[in-house]
């Protein structure tokens, strides 16, 4: 290293670090239900997008009807693992479809 390279580290190793401007709050009494709401929360988009996705093949006729049975009752079963996790972190539906500010809902209404 160069001694002006050595000298900006130095300069820089005891220059305070800047704050952010947006703080997380990370509430040891939250973090667990917090977490939880997230991960429910990608958990239940990409059950909504795959069963999008299922019915729009059904629609168009490119499943035959075995997987169709099969695709509704896994749909169906992972709707009811869901609704029990939503219950044993104490959540509601509504808790899981995060407010994004200007661009709406995460979740679709329905």
């Amino acid at each position: 290293m160069t001694a002006a390279m050595d000298a900006a580290m130095d300069a820089a190793a005891g220059a305070p670090l800047e704050a952010p401007c947006r703080r997380i709050a990370a509430d040891p009494e939250t973090v667990e239900r917090d977490l939880s709401r997230l991960v429910l929360t990608i958990i239940e988009l990409v059950r909504q997008l795959v069963e999008r996705q299922c019915v729009r093949r059904m629609e168009e006729g490119s499943l035959t009807d075995e997987q169709i049975e099969t695709l509704g009752v896994t749909l169906m079963r992972l709707e009811e693992a869901m609704a029990d996790l939503c219950e044993r972190f104490g959540l509601t539906p509504e808790d899981l479809n995060l407010d994004l500010g200007p661009l709406g809902t995460l979740l679709p209404t329905t």
